[in-house]
């Protein structure tokens, strides 16, 4: 690093100071860190921009985003700062300049960096001390420059625009004084509004520069094709103890078969509904309540389920604003449901650069309310195989569906992922009908209509979580990650963009089961400490050695930060998941970034081990020789799932994760019982899971007792 790019830093900082001086109002300055590529954590600047008091400028950190600058994508970090921290930053740099230029010659390297400290160089007549100078360098190794943000210059449409928070005024009085009248500024949190074309403009032309993010409000919701409909359906029971799977949509039509079933709420304007808004919500309420017998060669063996259907939708837009209320409102009044299907979608398309406001919403409920959404991937009227998914798919907490033909290949009409460039949406897939292969669904009295869309294959996967929270007793970070392992089989996806981690299985007993050359467990718990981990799994051995290949699942359900763009998720956990060797494990996937002295790259992290991510799946190839893996430590292995966090609050602490264990027999025997017999020597407490047994227990404990 050189002198003359210090100084070049330098200037570019000034002149954002100078741009910050001749802004007419009181804020406190944002600055922008465009870096060479994408940077963790511990390589982002510390000590630049940091307020005083602090010794860290992660707690400024307002805003992430990605730039592609034609060759790789680079981490552009806003920060929000005091005066004083700009002007401290400015002299720093100044500072650190003059040291190289004097110990270095104009140029600093690693080498040199290294013999300054270990000769302990005299600092006695410099502008920094030997700690100030040695963090000055590695701070701004990394930095390719200082820049403001530009923001769209002008939006069509009534969006939701989020301004940067921090900033030392109350945004709604600065709205105000610009000229947006308070009875018509509306405000979703304490950073978004819903502002017109015109409202807009009126707060681009007087400060563009605390425009964090804005996203058109009214979406307009695709209409379904119906490829035809056939006369008669039910006739059905009546309804019993079922579980309540929740459904936000269109209206309900109370005339079909099945209505006895659901439980419907309208929460729109009654004005506003035309006779064909009911068609879409009632169908996909049917594949709930009854798509086994719609749909015979699909028969999930999951039985039926009751409906809470909350009418959220009509004339074919929803509005961004109006529907996180109202979904929100329908979590707390019915806390005995805790999946909600929805399956209403957006033509546009994912932002790149922060997720909307609706799926932001899903991800904060999903985390205070204990509830998880089951969310339709979205469809591509256009049948162009390229468009990204669209609001609220970009929901990370959220299950994401997306629809499969019955050979497994995408639909016509699939949108693919990934969201914010990385996280892996849509999560699976289903079945969800073709132009040449429908699926059936009751939109209205008497008659059953040929469907197709993800709207129709996300119900299929809310069945199979309800049945697995409710019936089986799971938590929803198990039953989430059973369903992703499921599909995931012992193969990556050889279209994670469309298909996610691959298809669920038909039948819910799939999920449940393992062949008797496997063994399959599941460790439900939370994150307290940094490390939280086992090193007592005793996995049978065989001649000295371990005859299996494994894989492991690993998910739960992070706080997460829409302002903070593209460094959404607050929480990781890291898995390491192995043989044991000394106090080591061998990590299955060669997982190394938590070892000391070891080095990985940021996007290396990300993209093989899914670093930030909150779906960790890590499977071993099958070993072809079928030649199993040294035994050491008495046949030990070991989990370590270390917690980690971006921000300085510790949002993972108490944070329940579901992990699913399988070990595949390489030589085809079934060593179950010994599993089970020396993990009950070394104190586990095993519980089988029987599913019929839990449906016994289930139907059982809703049975009324009468006293006499």
């Amino acid at each position: 690093m050189s002198s003359e790019k210090v100084r070049a830093l330098r200037d570019s900082l000034v002149g954002i100071q100078e741009y910050w001086e001749s802004f007419e109002h009181d804020y406190k300055p944002l600055v922008a860190i465009r870096y060479e590529r994408i940077i963790a954590k511990s390589g982002r600047v510390r000590r630049l921009l940091s307020e005083p008091g602090s010794n860290s400028s992660n707690s400024t950190i307002v805003g992430a985003r990605f730039h592609d600058n034609g060759k790789s994508r680079q981490h552009v970090i806003t920060h929000c700062i005091s005066e004083r921290s700009l002007k401290a930053a400015i002299e720093d740099l100044s500072g650190l300049a003059s040291c190289i230029d004097a110990l270095g010659e104009g140029e600093i390297t690693s080498d040199r960096l290294k013999w300054i400290n270990e000769r302990k160089v005299s600092f006695e007549h410099l502008p920094l001390s030997r700690s100030a100078f040695s963090r000055l360098v590695v701070d701004v190794c990394h930095v390719e420059r200082f820049e403001l943000n530009v923001p769209e210059e002008s939006i069509e449409e009534t969006s939701m625009v989020t301004l940067y928070k921090g900033t030392g005024i109350d945004n709604t009085e600065f709205l105000r004084e610009l000229g947006v009248a308070e009875l018509n500024l509306r405000t979703y949190d304490e950073s978004t509004y819903l502002l017109t074309p015109n409202q807009y403009r009126l707060l681009y032309n007087a400060a563009p520069q605390l425009i964090a993010m804005a996203i058109k409000d009214i979406n307009e919701i695709p209409r379904d094709e119906i490829l035809g409909d056939e006369c008669g359906c039910g006739p059905i029971p009546s309804p019993g103890s079922e579980p309540w799977v929740g459904v936000f949509d269109t209206p309900f039509d109370d005339r079909v078969y099945f209505s006895d079933w659901v439980k419907a709420t309208v929460e729109v304007d009654p004005d506003l509904i035309a006779p064909g808004d009911y068609s879409h919500g009632t169908g996909v309420s049917s594949i709930i309540v009854d798509g086994p017998s719609l749909n015979p060669g699909i028969d999930d063996g999951c039985g039926r389920f009751r409906v809470r259907h909350v009418g959220i939708a009509a004339g074919g837009k929803f509005s961004s604003f109006t529907i996180v209320r109202e979904i929100e409102k329908a979590v707390i009044r019915f806390p005995e449901v805790k999946v909600w299907n929805l399956s209403l979608g957006s033509f546009l398309e994912c932002p790149e650069n922060f997720v909307s406001a609706e799926a932001s919403a899903l991800d904060r409920i999903q985390v205070e309310y204990d509830v998880v959404f089951v969310v339709a991937g979205t469809n591509d009227g256009d049948y162009s195989g390229e468009k990204r998914i669209g609001p609220p798919a970009d929901s990370v907490n959220s299950l994401v569906v997306n629809a499969v033909r019955m050979d497994g290949f995408p639909c016509s009409y699939s949108r693919k992922g990934p969201v914010l460039s990385f996280f892996g949406k849509p999560d699976v897939c289903y079945y969800g009908g073709d132009r040449d292969q429908p699926m059936y669904a009751c939109q209205e009295p008497g008659r059953v209509a040929m469907v197709l869309g993800t709207s129709y294959a996300a119900p299929w996967i809310a069945r199979k979580m309800a049945y697995l929270i409710h019936i089986v007793g799971f938590s929803r970070e198990i039953a989430k990650a059973l369903i992703i392992d499921s599909a995931g089989g012992w193969r990556q996806s050889n279209n994670p963009r469309h298909l996610g981690y691959g298809v669920v299985p038909k039948r819910i007993e799939d999920i449940l089961s393992t062949s008797d050359d496997e063994i399959k467990f599941v460790l439900d718990g939370t994150s307290e400490l940094f490390d939280t981990y086992t090193h007592n799994i005793p996995v049978p051995v065989a001649h000295d050695k371990h005859p299996y290949y494994a894989k492991a699942t690993l998910c739960y359900f992070p706080h997460c930060e829409r302002s903070q763009g593209v460094d959404y998720t607050s929480t990781e956990i890291s898995m390491t998941f192995g043989r044991l060797k000394g106090e080591k494990i061998l990590p299955i996937d060669n997982n190394t970034q938590d070892f000391e002295g070891s080095f990985t790259y940021e996007e290396e992290a990300r993209q093989f081990f899914r670093k930030w991510d909150n779906v960790k799946r890590i499977a071993e190839k099958n070993n072809p020789r079928g030649r199993g893996k040294d035994s050491y430590e008495n046949g030990l292995w070991g989990i370590s799932l270390k917690t980690k966090e971006r921000l300085d609050e510790s949002f993972g602490t108490g944070m329940r994760f579901g992990l699913i264990v399988t070990l595949h027999a390489i030589d085809g025997v079934n060593r179950i019982d010994d599993f089970v017999q020396r993990c009950s020597f070394r104190a586990w407490i095993v519980n089988r899971i029987n599913v019929e047994t839990q449906v016994d227990i289930f139907n059982a404990a809703d049975q009324e007792i009468e006293f006499e």
